[in-house]
């Protein structure tokens, strides 16, 4: 990547390598070296994001979850969706009932092996596969019963669409929780839904405000906090504390884009919203993309030949755990496919076949394969689905193996940049580095210094404002009348005051007059 290159210069060009329309759903997300995940920003530059040296590990997944999966306008976006839910249900973020879990487990088998083949698959085949945190004989025998006598016949996109059609109807659908404590000081996690706010304790909802009910979000270092309106005009703040402050502005952040999403008509609505009263306190934010009403109308005229999709197995990572705290299992191994190119739920990407430059972030892979795999158990720091570095998808969490097989081609608009058979960009070194960093705490002083200069311009203003009220307004309160009358405010307004506004009016007077001559 360019120093400069955007958000959108990246997820543009993996949207365009997975053959991907419905883009808006998704997003690319990253941890930084404090175990902090954060959304890609897409009108800020990628390398200004970063605070960790290069290579990036990134993960693709979805951001917003669609209201109605099953209507999405093409295969390949439910497929995409469909993966993803499907890691959720592994790890545990999509909660449900035993029969709707074996059901699930169902849609998912006949998707990846079809029907059921006595020859192929012997007693106990169910077994195989990891569905869930947990898993129960009871349980393997009821999802194989389902998938033997009802699913019979069913393609890979006919499963995959009942899946979504089921799971859309569960109280968690498209959870991504954030662990806070409430002001009792028990554990809860919070998340934002297509349909609203939830928070969860324990396996349970709490929780559930509809869109159009929160008025307001802020937060103030770790304190959360949620401004409700419901009926009969009455109003609640709920008040959440989170495990950094850092946690607390992204999932603040987190809040503002869903409700912009899925609440706005148009983007045109979108308003720059401020996590404080003050005009020079806090953090501004202001979300950048389309609101879900857009996408859908932009969907229904997309008229094109359904690309190509290419199925792969689940790979269950081995480094997030889930809501209900269930025990990590180890992962069922799937065959190597020579068409993939990119393996997002790695987060690497794989050069093509013919391309002998091997991809820098790779390298850093390798040297930190046991960081990436070593998470302990519970939920990361940070609050996220816990990963190597305390996110939802690092690198677990992804959900999304590349569907497509397509030689790497840069859309137009995009073209120029190095692509995986050119010599590599030499990037910055140490000096330019070092060089960098003074800059940051460069601008940090001057952000400080200009912050303090207008505080300290506001508060003479206010005090200007005062001092007008009090020598030329006829305001005759007990508070004003004690001050005119004190002989240090006398002999300020005989001896400076009226001066000075007598030469104010001369000078005044006079270029009005040398405008009228004009």
């Amino acid at each position: 990547l360019q120093r400069d290159a955007k958000g959108q210069y990246l997820f543009d060009l993996l949207c365009h390598h997975l053959n991907l329309l419905e883009k808006d759903y998704f997003g690319i997300r990253f941890v930084d070296p404090d175990k902090q995940r954060h959304w890609l920003e897409f009108t800020k530059s990628v390398v200004k994001q970063m605070r960790a040296q290069p290579p990036f590990t990134m993960c693709f997944r979805v951001k917003f979850y669609p209201t109605d999966p099953a209507a999405l306008k093409e295969e390949i976006t439910r497929y995409l969706v469909f993966l993803q839910i499907k890691r959720d249900l592994y790890h545990g973020r999509l909660l449900c009932k035993t029969s709707d879990a074996a059901l699930l487990a169902a849609y998912i088998l006949q998707a990846e092996i079809g029907d059921y083949d006595p020859g192929k698959h012997p007693e106990g085949y169910s077994s195989k596969f990891q569905f869930f945190p947990k898993h129960s004989e009871k349980l393997e025998r009821k999802i194989a019963e389902i998938h033997k006598s009802e699913l019979s016949g069913q393609t890979p996109a006919t499963s995959e669409l009942n899946f979504l059609r089921k799971a859309q109807t569960l109280e968690t659908y498209g959870v991504d929780p954030h662990p806070c404590k409430d002001v009792s000081g028990n554990a809860a996690f919070l998340a934002f839904t297509p349909f609203g706010f939830v928070v969860l304790q324990g396996n349970k909802r709490v929780h559930f405000i509809k869109w159009n009910e929160v008025t307001k979000m802020k937060f103030e270092g770790k304190t959360f906090y949620l401004y409700v309106s419901q009926k009969e005009e009455k109003k609640i703040v709920l008040t959440y504390f989170a495990p950094t402050p850092e946690a607390c502005k992204h999932l603040w952040k987190c809040g503002i884009e869903n409700q912009a999403f899925y609440k706005l008509e148009k983007s045109s609505q979108v308003r720059t919203v401020s996590s404080s009263n003050l005009f020079f306190k806090g953090s501004r934010f202001r979300y950048s993309g389309r609101v879900a009403k857009e996408v859908m109308e932009s969907s229904a005229k997309i008229k094109r030949e359904p690309p190509e999709i290419h199925r792969a197995g689940l790979v269950p990572s081995r480094s997030c755990p889930s809501i209900t705290h269930g025990p990590r299992l180890s992962s069922v191994p799937r065959t190597r496919r020579r068409a993939v190119h990119i393996s997002i739920m790695e987060g690497r990407l794989l050069p093509s076949r013919g391309c002998q430059r091997r991809m820098p972030w790779e390298e850093g892979l390798a040297k930190g394969k046991e960081r990436l795999w070593s998470c302990p158990r519970g939920w990361g720091r940070a609050g996220g689905c816990g990963c190597a570095a305390g996110g939802a998808d690092f690198p677990g969490d992804s959900g999304v193996p590349p569907p497509v097989t397509r030689r790497f081609l840069p859309p137009e608009g995009l073209r120029g940049q190095p692509c995986p058979g050119t010599a590599p960009d030499p990037g910055p070194g140490p000096g330019m580095r070092a060089g960098t960093g003074t800059a940051q705490q460069v601008n940090k002083f001057l952000l400080s210094v200009l912050r303090l200069l207008l505080v300290t311009v506001g508060l003479l203003f206010v005090l200007l404002l005062l001092l007008i009220v009090l020598t030329e307004s006829d305001l005759d309160t007990a508070f004003f009348r004690d001050i005119r009358q004190t002989p240090e405010f006398e002999q300020f307004h005989y001896q400076y005051f009226c001066p000075l506004r007598r030469w104010f009016a001369c000078k005044l007077r006079a270029v009005v007059n040398l405008l009228i001559d004009t």
